[in-house]
């Protein structure tokens, strides 16, 4: 078995200065996946399974929503990061649904009941909706930016995460480790997107900050509800109701097999600072040094 790159473990790198952000066609290999990828920890598999369940129409709401702001972005540089970002989010998109068809389906869990409610979410509550004048659907444009910008400080911090993450000791699978670290870098690789161009559009820092205050206990609910209901579909698990789930989701948490509720915390608070940018959340270096090497990425172009 190829084992990965660790390039994680907060090596000092290089700051590679400003990078032209650009889609990588990347190729997995689903066959010997299962559900639980993690061996030695089953249920943080599934919280990271739900992830990918919520992952693949989140990131069209995106792609949606920035072809919408693009004609009207008037600034070179920040279009050019727009569209560098959209075709990373789109191979993104796709990636994750993959999992979803051959990972999960595959072996028999049914994804359709939770992937419809995130259809709903993303299409219908976070998506384009009938205004009644030019300034209403402008209005409405400017929030799902504000939204995006939300998520994508929560995706940048993930993606820090995941790349630091000890995650072999727990027995993980080699492709499904890729998918997630290649994800996460290109989340810190492109962090600042989202944030200058909810800037751009006038976010503002009290619509900023009632957006975080809104989308944090939203997202971790969803990424509960998602779990509980793959630990449900997941015959070798036993059914735990919620109690018992947050307790064994926290002791995953405290083994290090996923982030912290404190740190999730922190991060989430420093969005509130006056002049928060999203800059210090992880390193484009040790980003662009993983995406150089990640096997998924190496495989294309090679």
């Amino acid at each position: 078995m190829k084992l990965l790159p660790k390039l994680g473990r907060r090596q000092p790198t290089t700051d590679p200065g400003e990078v032209a952000l650009h889609a990588r066609n990347v190729q997995f290999d689903w066959t010997k996946t299962p559900p639980v990828w993690m061996t030695a920890e089953p249920v943080a598999s599934h919280v990271l399974n739900a992830l990918s369940m919520l992952l693949p129409e989140g990131e069209r709401m995106f792609l949606v929503t920035f072809g919408e702001a693009l004609p009207l972005v008037q600034d070179e540089k920040l279009r050019e990061a727009m569209v560098g970002f959209i075709g990373q989010e789109s191979m993104h998109a796709e990636s994750h649904n993959q999992v979803l068809e051959n990972v999960l389906k595959s072996h028999g869990i049914d994804v359709e009941p939770y992937v419809r409610q995130a259809e709903y979410l993303f299409r219908k509550t976070l998506g384009p909706r009938e205004a009644g004048s030019e300034a209403q659907r402008q209005q409405q444009l400017v929030e799902r930016l504000g939204v995006i910008a939300t998520l994508e400080h929560f995706f940048a911090f993930l993606g820090d995460w995941v790349i630091n993450a000890d995650l072999e000791k727990f027995d993980a699978d080699p492709q499904m480790l890729d998918l997630f670290r290649w994800h996460g870098a290109e989340e810190v690789e492109h962090r600042m997107v989202a944030h200058d161009v909810a800037e751009y559009f006038d976010v503002g820092y009290v619509r900023r900050g009632a957006l975080m205050l809104l989308i944090f206990p939203i997202f971790i609910a969803l990424l509960l509800r998602g779990t509980k209901y793959l630990v449900h579909q997941d015959p070798s698990l036993p059914n735990h109701r919620y109690p018992m789930l947050v307790g064994r989701i926290f002791a995953s948490m405290w083994r290090g097999a996923l982030p912290g509720i404190p740190s999730l915390l922190v991060s989430a608070l420093s969005t509130f600072k006056p002049g928060y940018s999203p800059e210090g959340v992880g390193s484009s270096a040790q980003a662009i040094a993983y995406l150089a090497q990640s096997p998924a990425a190496r495989v294309m172009a090679s």
